[in-house]
């Protein structure tokens, strides 16, 4: 395409896009880094404030942008009457208004022996997806009095109650959140989980189907992952430890039912919270973002 001709059809695209009033603002930016070099794309900025647009003239869709917002993060304890139980989240939201609804991800953390504060131990994570505009509730699922997670035993059968609780936990808040913030965007609900959090995200959309868009784990090992065209699910895999049978799908049934499931090379399973290095943290953030816009 000549550049005369590229420039009147963006032309015309803005104009067709004003007058449906698609656009935030009624300021527009070319950027061209280089003419010389013909590889070079050119790039349109609309700013807004709910950050900048970006739209690639080589592709003529939207791509993702780089825009990050300011967080906010809040701790408080619900409390769930119908099971006498406390439940302690944190909150990480974008300071700013986001435009259109906005989505929803909840939080479960691996098994940190009771000892409490492990709802804050991915922060790298938890506040990574609320500078890209989501609403996060990590939640605190072990207290200081419940029973230790068993280490002996079938962990199908075993630890079937800590994941049922954990269920149960993710539905409250899920309810509360419609209670106390009704305008965000409840169609789309993504959970996330490591390991014993992974299991109880697991088992989420079994136990209540209709309620979540995806599931995401990170390295869980012992409940199955749902096999289910009703949510979509993505895993990633530690370098180090295996997952129970049956727990990962077939070649066959990750085809089927599109699940994504991916190994992670150079993280073992202890290094997917705060642990993780710069690098280790970089990757495990890319995938979880691009899952949650897929």
């Amino acid at each position: 395409m000549s550049r005369t001709r590229f420039v009147f059809t963006t032309l015309l695209f803005f104009a067709t896009n004003i007058i449906v009033g698609q656009l935030f603002s009624d300021n527009y930016y070319f950027y061209k880094p280089d003419l010389g070099k013909s590889n070079n794309k050119w790039i349109i900025l609309l700013p807004g404030s709910s950050g900048l647009k970006i739209f690639d003239s080589t592709f003529g869709k939207s791509v993702e942008n780089k825009f990050e917002y300011e967080f906010s993060l809040d701790t408080l304890k619900l409390y769930d009457q119908s099971r006498q139980r406390e439940i302690p989240i944190a909150i990480f939201k974008p300071n700013s208004k986001v435009s259109g609804k906005q989505k929803i991800i909840i939080f479960s953390h691996g098994y940190g022996q009771n000892k409490g504060g492990d709802y804050l131990a991915y922060s790298y994570l938890t506040e990574f997806l609320a500078t890209k505009g989501f609403f996060v509730v990590s939640i605190q699922h072990e207290l200081a009095t419940d029973s230790l997670l068993p280490l002996k035993g079938n962990p199908q059968i075993v630890r079937r109650p800590f994941w049922e609780r954990g269920a149960d936990n993710i539905l409250f808040v899920i309810n509360e959140l419609k209670r106390t913030n009704p305008d965000l965007d409840f169609n789309h609900i993504s959970l996330i989980g490591h390991s014993n959090g992974g299991d109880m995200t697991a088992l989420f959309p079994e136990k209540y189907p209709n309620i979540v868009e995806k599931i995401i784990t990170l390295d869980n090992r012992r409940k199955a992952l749902p096999k289910s065209k009703k949510v979509k699910v993505y895993s990633l895999r530690s370098s180090d430890q295996p997952a129970d049978e049956g727990v990962l799908p077939t070649e066959k049934e990750t085809k089927k039912y599109k699940m994504k499931i991916v190994k992670l090379a150079n993280t073992t399973h202890n290094e997917m919270d705060n642990n993780a290095n710069d690098e280790q943290r970089r990757e495990i953030q890319e995938y979880i973002l691009t899952f949650i816009n897929d």
